[in-house]
């Protein structure tokens, strides 16, 4: 028996937060709505300089995090002080639409995010000045597809929810109305 069963699915509350949104700021055509268009994943991996096979290995736990192969990314300039050159291989990244999309979703709101530790709620700070929200994670065994018997090394995750038709506020207001637990402001600010 699937979650989805039980309560309402994050697709299914997206698409009641969009009709809501629609309402309460006057939009009245719903292609003009804010939207979910993709979920952006990577990792840097500055290690991968010195040794190769854990670049491996982190795409491996991109890929099973993502539910879709991770691309491996080059370095596109190179920096003396980080022993890079142009070509080296250094990081991992996948971009999620549609149905893996949501399912990726689902698991990182409901899932992940309450097993953070010592966990307050996200930074209303991570968004750009077109909506989309940018959070970092600093390590991939909060997905439960990690096996932690199998992960020698933690690895930081970045995580990019592109919103289109936007701004800051309202993809706030989206994302509040999927659950995603923000952290609230103090009072005195």
């Amino acid at each position: 028996m699937s979650t989805s069963t039980l309560q309402k699915s994050t697709k299914q509350l997206y698409q009641e937060a969009v009709a809501e949104l629609c309402k309460t700021h006057g939009i009245t055509n719903r292609l003009a709505a804010p939207r979910i268009e993709k979920v952006a994943l990577s990792m840097g991996v500055g290690r991968a300089i010195a040794d190769g096979q854990i670049l491996n290995v982190v795409s491996e736990h991109l890929s099973l995090v993502a539910g879709q192969r991770a691309t491996v990314t080059k370095a596109k300039k190179a920096v003396a002080n980080f022993r890079s050159r142009i070509g080296v291989k250094i990081g991992a990244r996948v971009t999620l639409r549609g149905d893996r999309m949501w399912s990726f979703l689902d698991r990182l709101i409901n899932l992940a995010v309450p097993r953070i530790k010592d966990f307050r709620g996200l930074s209303a700070k991570g968004f750009d000045h077109s909506g989309n929200y940018n959070m970092g994670l600093r390590e991939q065994a909060l997905f439960h597809e990690v096996v932690l018997d199998k992960l020698e090394h933690n690895q930081g995750l970045n995580i990019t929810i592109c919103i289109r038709n936007s701004n800051p506020q309202l993809s706030h207001e989206l994302l509040k109305l999927i659950n995603v637990p923000f952290r609230e402001a103090a009072a005195g600010k």
